[in-house]
């Protein structure tokens, strides 16, 4: 939902042809540019299908707009997770008391690295995505807990420990190729068509991040769901759980979420099916559940 009236972190930047959005969870916010890829529903049930391991680290590849990483930082202990206001004025307390005892210190807040000690972690190819995903870090005051890393998914093993995550999720393009795109690094072709990294790219990516026994979270097209199990198995990532996802109750999925275990046994449990609409426009109750965490998982 567009709210282009919400408060403004007073040194976060907001550039022109973007907006802020608020996404209906405990006060928490997004930049947004409608000249690149928005984020749509398919990363908001993503985001709500992963498992949380409480103090885990959690990993996403492809990260857009950094609305997985930042869904999950703000939903990991439930109604006890601090709302955007209640970080916010954490932070101005830390601030204030720093400022007080060391003016020298505030002084260079400003350019200083967070520790790096973050626990979601967003790579993103795209320099301008990257860089907007993580001013909404910073609008959000997850500075230290969540951080974007302007990288390639090809590049994981170069820049990241082997085995290192609990949790790696991923909202890989769809569609396989370039064809008939007239220009293919254009940011929104880029989410949508393979013309950067391939289903089997990302999942190499993932079981080098993983930790034995961690899980990887992806949703995709349901017509290349051969071809996902397929890949899973080749890279010793095993399909736990899985969920269709249809636009509405009688009409076919277009969606398809997986869970995968890396190094697990050979089980998988089909959950029911997520239905998004109840007639257009309106939501069912199950989807907005799942959105508000009420649901069982």
């Amino acid at each position: 939902m567009e709210s282009p009236n919400l408060t403004i972190k007073p040194d976060v930047v907001i550039k022109p042809d973007e907006r802020i959005d608020d996404l209906q969870c405990r006060g928490y916010q997004i930049i947004q540019n409608s000249g690149m890829f928005c984020f749509g529903m398919d990363a908001v049930l993503l985001a709500n299908y992963v498992r949380f391991k409480r103090k885990g680290r959690y990993l996403d590849l492809g990260t857009g707009t950094g609305i997985i990483p930042i869904l999950l930082a703000a939903k990991e202990y439930g109604e006890g997770t601090l709302t955007r206001k209640e970080r916010l004025a954490v932070l101005d307390a830390i601030d204030r008391k720093i400022a007080s005892d060391h003016p020298e210190i505030k002084r260079g807040l400003t350019d200083a690295k967070p520790a790096d000690n973050a626990r979601f972690i967003g790579i993103e190819l795209q320099t301008e995505c990257a860089d907007m995903a993580a001013r909404s870090v910073s609008l959000n005051g997850l500075d230290g807990l969540v951080r974007i890393d302007n990288g390639d998914i090809k590049e994981v093993s170069c820049n990241y420990k082997k085995a290192s995550f609990d949790i790696v999720t991923s909202n890989p393009p769809y569609i396989k190729g370039s064809h008939g795109l007239e220009n293919p690094d254009a940011p929104k072709n880029i989410a949508r068509h393979e013309v950067h990294v391939t289903l089997d790219q990302v999942v190499v990516a993932a079981e080098y991040a993983l930790k034995p026994g961690g899980s990887f979270y992806m949703i995709h097209k349901p017509f290349r769901l051969a071809e996902i199990f397929e890949c899973l198995h080749e890279h010793r990532l095993e399909p736990k759980r899985m969920q269709l996802v249809h636009p509405y109750i009688d009409k076919e999925p277009n969606m398809v979420i997986v869970e995968a275990v890396k190094g697990g046994n050979s089980m998988i449990k089909i959950d029911p099916p997520m239905i998004v609409y109840k007639a257009p426009g309106v939501y069912t109750e199950q989807l907005l559940a799942t959105y508000e965490g009420s649901a069982k998982r």
